[in-house]
């Protein structure tokens, strides 16, 4: 299945995750994360295909994030007011995010796209 890469291109670790999948002759559809965020519902299918908890899907070191004073908010949020925010804006997002619409890997690590991409 094809791979649906959702980054941000002044993120460093993005281009090192697209660099990595660049050199290991991985094709994938890159989507920009600002320009053309994952729906609502898109986001709820990553979450609950990832088998993470939805607050790890969070940039808590972006500056929307502190803008937003998310820390207090996200700690006591229901998930769909978790995944409302999430929505609201690319930014808010912990990229880059990798899916072959089965797994679902959040952030880079090289082990683990080792481990689930090769």
């Amino acid at each position: 299945m094809a791979l649906t890469f959702y980054w941000y291109p002044k993120c460093g670790t993005c281009r090192n995750a697209k660099k990595w999948l660049d050199e290991h002759g991985k094709s994938y559809e890159a989507v920009h994360i600002v320009e053309h965020p994952p729906s609502r519902d898109e986001i709820k299918d990553l979450y609950e295909k990832s088998g993470l908890d939805l607050k790890k899907f969070f940039n808590v070191s972006g500056q929307k994030y502190r803008e937003l004073g998310l820390k207090d908010k996200v700690k006591t949020a229901s998930e769909n007011e978790l995944l409302d925010i999430l929505a609201s804006d690319g930014m808010l997002l912990k990229r880059p995010i990798l899916t072959d619409g089965e797994k679902v890997n959040i952030g880079f690590k090289e082990e683990e796209y080792k481990e689930v991409w090769l």
